[in-house]
């Protein structure tokens, strides 16, 4: 890969994964999602795609002749009225309680939002994942928070780590629910670039 690449992250899953498209690329971390808010009108489950584009257009200014790109990955579980609802980092140990109660026995979904900022240009996209969890004892749960683990983890566990424990089956791509779809973000950065 010819073009000069810079992920807009700092989570080292991110670095691990994009290592597998290109050994070579920099690292520099947005701080814009903090500010931005999703439109009301987006659906939740595209919420990911539109902080991954916040974030890789904010590092974008920053490198005009690069390709920069952006991921941004939330937990979904339907409430008690089947709405879908987002499940992003926990504040502390009793919200990573409250997440893994409310995922414990359920079906959810792991939606990650890609950015690829070349040329003036944002390309997004999104890809979900089903996944579901076994029913969890109390003693499970406290088990896994004192691994810690679940700190700076969307929905509170992470599945490429003793989190894959908690995990009864899942559909879709791993790379997604890890953080960062890389089979699908190299299809896409090929397309980009022939273009």
């Amino acid at each position: 890969m010819n073009v000069p690449i810079v992920l807009a992250s700092a989570s080292p899953r991110r670095q691990e994964l994009l290592k597998l498209i290109t050994p070579d690329f920099e690292i520099a971390i947005s701080q814009a999602e903090e500010e931005a808010e999703a439109p009301a009108s987006l659906p939740v489950e595209e919420h990911p795609g539109f902080y991954a584009q916040v974030k890789a257009e904010d590092i974008a200014k920053q490198y005009p002749d690069k390709m920069v790109i952006g991921s941004d990955t939330g937990v979904l579980v339907a409430d008690e009225s089947g709405q879908l609802q987002m499940l992003g980092k926990p504040v502390d140990d009793e919200d990573a309680r409250r997440m893994l109660r409310l995922l414990s026995g359920k079906l959810h979904y792991i939606s990650t939002g890609c950015c690829i900022c070349y040329q003036g240009q944002s390309h997004v996209f999104v890809e979900i994942a089903e996944v579901e969890m076994y029913d969890l004892s109390e003693q499970e749960i406290e088990e896994y928070l004192a691994i810690g683990e679940h700190v700076d983890k969307a929905g509170s566990y992470a599945i490429q780590g003793y989190g894959s424990l908690l995990i009864k089956g899942m559909k879709g791509n791993f790379q997604t629910v890890v953080g960062l779809p890389v089979s699908r973000l190299k299809r896409e950065i090929e397309r980009i670039i022939a273009k």
